[in-house]
């Protein structure tokens, strides 16, 4: 479709059975940003946020800066793929981490352009913010094909998104092996910044395998080899590295049930963040899954509320709020508050539908929650529907 970039958004929202409200929701905009934008009184003259309005819209940027050509074939709707497709992307993933970049590739092959390559790595990173997992599937065999012949922090940051959304799709023991690729990579050069970088996706991988002490043990070595525990030294980049590997720490020690270790840790990651900034609000959405894991339920739950009641909320990403309140729900259940967990699960479902409807973990807590509910929410069933949850009562 040609014509005006805001045009072209309002085409493809629509082509994706959007609201405008859906949208702004998934975009973390207003609705009335939205309108402006597609009637041309607001330009989008930024490049993060054509990327972002892209991931959302399941579209290469290029689709929306050039406006040229057909349609493209219709993608895998906002309830995203199924299962079995799911299966098939990471089969997919994991060929591409087969495949030898030394067997493979001829000598004569010309390295990828630089820029593009980050251009890509951008896209595929505003795909995982946006949980577009389908999206992001898609398009990591060719960046982990082209990754051997980039610069190897992009190499690293390919590594880390493919371990993120291995562990988001239960793909546990590929995620560990790609996460340890990434760090022994970044490892490779004298860059702290770079390896600590690459040390959080694999202390999150330990934690999906169940290896709690190991992710400890990772995450908190590497925390305490980036930055001193001080808001007011190091670069922002080290402290900002040191407060996610604090709190990957935290939730490590919390599913290794020592409590004071969790206590401390998170106390010294909310030293180092601001008041107001998405780094104070992801450790508060830690403080609720340590409490959650714990088995805290009443507390995770009081954290919680007051955590989405205050400004921090919209400053995490679509990703993290949805997948916060997938991971939330067993704690409403645990405090007697079903009903509670059924409305985390449908605002998740809104956000980001494949948290719920295709994530392991979203599928379980859906019918966790319609089997704690003597009469289910019939919203909730008809999700269970949507997403082929069965079983339920």
């Amino acid at each position: 479709m040609n014509g005006p970039i805001g045009r072209r958004v309002a085409y493809w929202r629509g082509r994706r059975n959007m609201s405008q409200q859906q949208f702004a929701d998934r975009l973390g905009k207003s609705k009335s940003w939205v309108d402006k934008v597609e009637r041309g009184v607001r330009s989008l003259d930024r490049v993060s946020v054509i990327h972002d309005v892209a991931a959302v819209l399941a579209l290469d940027p290029d689709t929306l800066l050039a406006g040229a050509g057909r349609p493209e074939p219709a993608s895998p709707s906002e309830a995203a793929q199924s299962p079995a497709e799911t299966a098939d992307a990471v089969q997919a993933v994991r060929a591409a981490l087969t495949r030898h970049p030394a067997l493979t590739t001829h000598p004569t092959t010309p390295a990828p352009d630089p820029d593009r390559y980050r251009t890509r790595t951008a896209h595929a990173n505003a795909a995982y913010e946006h949980g577009r997992y389908g999206m992001l599937l898609g398009l990591l065999p060719d960046l982990l094909h082209d990754s051997h012949r980039t610069e190897i922090d992009q190499r690293v940051q390919t590594y880390r998104l493919t371990t993120l959304a291995l562990v988001k799709l239960g793909a546990t023991d590929l995620a560990w092996l790609t996460a340890d690729r990434g760090l022994a990579i970044a490892a490779s050069t004298d860059d702290p910044l770079l390896a600590a970088l690459a040390t959080a996706p694999l202390g999150q991988a330990l934690r999906a395998a169940g290896r709690h002490r190991h992710a400890f043990e990772t995450t908190i070595i590497g925390a305490h080899q980036i930055a001193p525990l001080s808001n007011s030294e190091g670069t922002p980049a080290e402290r900002a590295a040191c407060v996610t590997l604090l709190l990957q720490a935290a939730l490590a020690a919390a599913e290794g049930h020592d409590p004071p270790t969790v206590a401390e840790l998170l106390d010294d990651a909310h030293e180092m963040t601001g008041p107001a900034g998405p780094e104070r609000a992801a450790v508060e959405a830690t403080r609720v899954a340590a409490a959650a894991a714990l088995g805290e339920g009443r507390r995770a739950v009081d954290l919680h509320e007051a955590l989405t009641a205050g400004p921090g909320w919209p400053l995490l990403t679509l990703e993290h709020r949805a997948a916060h309140l997938v991971d939330v729900t067993p704690a409403y259940v645990r405090s007697g508050d079903p009903a509670g967990a059924g409305r985390a699960l449908l605002t998740a479902d809104r956000l980001v539908p494949a948290e719920v409807r295709v994530r392991p973990a979203g599928r379980a807590a859906l019918a966790g929650v319609l089997t704690a509910q003597d009469r289910p929410d019939p919203h909730l069933l008809a999700l269970a529907n949507a997403a082929g949850v069965g079983g339920v009562r």
